[in-house]
């Protein structure tokens, strides 16, 4: 079922403009961060790097409700179309501002593909159970994550390449244009549904919608608890993302190279668990496995914290080879694999549960409140991790990752009693 369904109309075109969308943000967003390393050198870049991230998550906080109230009210596939459309024009800023090494240009484009991004999250999610039977929606969630994080990685693989590298100007415009234009094509594929409510009350402030959707998902115990749970797999991703990388380089003196295999590694983990948690479920979202996969988040995180916790840099830069031979460096590879692997058996199933629940006419707005929530605990994650390196607090990025990993602990608690409560266990 799995494989066959990306041979099929009524699936691969949205795998396809998924994973071409999700290259397209992160191609540009790395070569922006190189750019901006290259022309002011790393002390200066490093604000402006998380900057970058930044920009690009916060359309979500405001344009996700919109975005779920658009795809509820008109035919999903149709504003897919649309958004890729624009896609082109903002991926046509996005050449000029490399052509012409602006930075402020990138980033107006970065803030428009999260601009595009935020709007279309609730589209691509909710319109799976009406492309897919009940039976295949755990297999169509495992796909488009799998597609999701390669794709990630992927495109900071290529866009880091593209801005340090010796290609033209013109080479690179055109790269980031046929990006564009595959996206935008394999977008005229998805089959139309129609509307799910035609009569739905469009708010005209996004900040109203946002407001409106978190209410309206609050109301449903089920949908509420399952959107904080996948919320707290995002925060996990985003803290791993960020600080593992940066443990290497500081505490192993791992260079690009290794770096890029952690990244490998973390995007491969992802797309294991979440091809695995639709190998488990048998034609039901396989909800018994979620408990045990978020004690595999917390055991892998506190590894990784420990590992590191009283390591020091050594003089010179660990190559990809050295660190596979160093007993630290597969601990380090085996724990960002098992963070990654737990990571998909815990959300695929989750967000299937959600979709599985939700109304249809309700559905794409259930998205949409989600993702707010996703874009809230990530920012309120960084902005926790960010203060407790701080010399306010002063701990280590190991330690982060430990405090972290204990808390995934609760949070497996948490579920594990709720799981066993009558009408979230009959969702299984």
């Amino acid at each position: 079922m799995i494989f066959g369904l990306l041979r099929q109309r009524r699936f691969a075109p949205l795998f396809w403009c998924q994973f071409f969308s999700a290259f397209n943000d992160n191609f540009v967003r790395n070569m922006l961060a190189m750019l901006v390393l290259f022309r002011l050198g790393e002390a200066e870049a490093g604000p402006l790097v998380s900057l970058a991230v930044a920009i690009f998550i916060l359309p979500s906080l405001f344009l996700s409700g919109l975005g779920g109230e658009w795809a509820d009210a008109y035919d999903k596939a149709r504003i897919t179309r649309y958004l890729k459309g624009g896609e082109l024009a903002v991926q046509t800023l996005a050449a000029i501002g490399f052509w012409l090494n602006s930075v402020p240009a990138l980033f107006a484009a970065l803030f428009g593909l999260g601009t595009i991004a935020a709007l279309f999250g609730p589209i691509k999610y909710g319109i799976l159970p009406e492309l897919l039977s009940l039976e295949e929606l755990t297999a169509g969630n495992a796909l488009i994550e799998a597609a999701t994080f390669l794709a990630i990685l992927f495109g900071l693989i290529f866009g880091g390449l593209s801005a340090s590298d010796h290609r033209t100007p013109e080479t690179i415009a055109l790269q980031l244009l046929a990006i564009a234009l595959l996206c935008f094509v394999s977008s005229l594929f998805i089959p139309g549904k129609g509307a799910a409510d035609p009569a739905l009350h469009i708010h005209r402030n996004p900040f109203a919608s946002t407001r409106a959707l978190l209410h309206f998902l609050r109301a449903d115990r089920l949908l509420w608890l399952g959107g904080l749970a996948v919320s707290w797999f995002w925060v996990l991703a985003a803290v791993a993302v960020s600080l593992v990388p940066t443990i290497i380089r500081n505490k192993l003196g791992g260079g690009l190279d290794v770096e890029t295999a952690i990244s490998a590694l973390f995007a491969f983990g992802i797309g294991i668990g979440s091809l695995l948690a639709a190998f488990l479920a048998h034609g039901r979202p396989p909800l018994r496995i979620v408990t045990p996969a978020a004690i595999g988040m917390a055991v892998f995180l506190i590894d990784l914290g420990f590992a590191t916790l009283n390591l020091n840099k050594p003089g010179e830069t660990l190559e990809l080879v050295e660190f596979f031979r160093n007993a630290t460096g597969l601990r380090l590879a085996f724990d960002v694999i098992g963070l990654a692997l737990s990571g998909g058996l815990f959300v695929v199933p989750l967000f299937t549960m959600v979709q599985a629940n939700a109304e249809a006419t309700q559905r794409a707005r259930i998205v949409g409140a989600i993702n707010i929530l996703n874009a809230l605990f990530m920012i309120l994650a960084s902005l926790a991790s960010a203060l407790a390196q701080s010399p306010l607090i002063g701990l280590s990025a190991s330690f982060v990752l430990i405090l972290f990993g204990i808390t995934t602990f609760v949070v497996a608690a948490l579920i594990a009693r709720k799981l066993a409560q009558p009408r979230l266990a009959a969702a299984e």
